[in-house]
């Protein structure tokens, strides 16, 4: 079995013509039209392509977002409380929803981010006692993941737990109520929150701490029944590429709880790199953070390996690069496309593996009786054959029989 044998099932098929009778000895071309894996981006400008007013800027913005739905089909959209809700009771909800809606339009699967971060925060709740900032996070959970239920079904519950409690940069009403209540018991209340809102959706914790004390702390939210449906980790590469040794080791030990793994926050820039000295990426102001010729072939190599390595493994299900386009996070060239949206050399890296050599393409001969198999990347697929086509959901081996409709 190759690297990928996970991601692929067989199809053994019987086509049939519209009217019932086996379509034999007919050829028919199989094309992949969609993927089971989650291939994500950044989407925050699909917000902002729903909210502009301007002609110029709304059609440089659905530019972006074309070669943006040309590769992905998974986005992550913003929900930083602050940002969503700088003032008390005034929500970003009808872009928000507008763009999520419209994602989902386009076939992408929608992730919100995050419903409780200590950064980024709602500088409003400052003003409440502790019990009341607590209340108002849970109101806060319930009342989100309530609301676009449908829409978006999976959700990053909560962010960056390991340094929540200790936080110094600023006082914060989320740090403030982490540290009075320990962090196993914020996390258990938010997502017990989130659950109770959307028992389906999918929740997962994300931390940019890939130590010993995120796997602590997965311990023992795991013990105290926390309904974690996925491990997320982020992977922001500004002062250097990981590298496989780095990969493979994060890979191994947060494999051994046995759940789903999303890579949620990935970076890889294509400048020069970020001094070893900066501790907090934060700290890192700077006029301009230019894209170097050499930079963007170093970046493409890197993501075409890194993306190699996590679609081969098994416990792997997402890859969420963060940045789109050059000069968003810390004036990074982190995108896959410059400022003025040009394809950089990773886009079409990316492109080559996503739509090219993990994606299937092939023409099969019906028997006498109508059947076909092959194996396949599994996604949706469209089959056809004359004038007549079917659609197919390959999840796992399957044995089924196709009519042919017209199209």
């Amino acid at each position: 079995m190759s690297a990928y044998g996970h991601r692929r099932a067989e199809a053994r098929l019987k086509i049939l013509n519209a009217d019932g009778t086996p379509a034999a000895n007919t050829p028919v071309q199989i094309d992949q039209v969609s993927h089971q894996f989650l291939f994500g981006c950044g989407a925050f400008d699909a917000v902002a392509l729903q909210a502009v007013k301007d002609d110029g800027t709304k059609a440089f913005l659905r530019e972006r977002m074309e070669k943006w739905l040309k590769l992905f089909n998974y986005g992550t959209l913003p929900f930083y409380w602050g940002r969503y809700e700088p003032v008390e009771g005034q929500t970003a909800y009808a872009e928000t929803m507008a763009a999520a809606k419209w994602l989902r339009e386009k076939g992408v699967r929608v992730k919100g981010h995050p419903l409780c971060w200590h950064t980024a925060c709602a500088n409003w709740l400052m003003q409440y006692s502790n019990e009341e900032i607590l209340r108002r996070q849970l109101e806060r959970v319930r009342r989100d993941v309530t609301a676009y239920r449908g829409v978006i079904d999976m959700w990053d519950v909560i962010n960056e737990v390991v340094i929540m409690p200790v936080f110094d940069k600023y006082d914060n009403a989320i740090t403030r109520i982490c540290k009075e209540k320990g962090r196993i018991r914020l996390v258990k209340d938010v997502f017990a929150a989130a659950k109770e809102s959307n028992p389906e959706a999918v929740l997962l914790i994300n931390d940019f701490n890939t130590s010993v004390s995120y796997e602590i702390l997965l311990e023992g939210l795991l013990e105290a029944g926390v309904p974690i449906s996925a491990i997320g980790i982020q992977s922001h590469q500004h002062q250097g590429y990981w590298g496989l040794e780095k990969l493979n080791d994060v890979l191994e030990r947060f494999s051994r709880f046995g759940l789903p793994i999303h890579f949620t926050e990935n970076t890889l820039i294509s400048g020069d790199i970020m001094p070893a000295y900066i501790e907090d990426l934060n700290d890192w102001q700077v006029d301009s953070w230019p894209s170097t010729p050499e930079g963007e072939a170093r970046q493409a190599r890197e993501i075409s390996e890194m993306y190699a390595a996590l679609f081969a493994h098994p416990l792997v299900e997402a890859i969420t690069t963060w940045d789109f386009n050059d000069g968003c996070w810390l004036k990074a060239p982190s995108g896959f496309v410059h400022e003025d949206n040009s394809e950089k050399p990773s886009y079409r890296a990316l492109t080559e593996l996503i739509h090219g050599a993990w994606e299937t393409h092939e023409t099969r001969v019906t028997d006498e009786n109508g059947r076909l198999s092959f194996t396949g990347f599994k996604g949706g697929y469209a089959l056809r054959a004359g004038a007549g086509k079917a659609n197919l959901l390959l999840k796992e081996d399957t044995d089924a029989a196709l009519k042919l409709a017209r199209e």
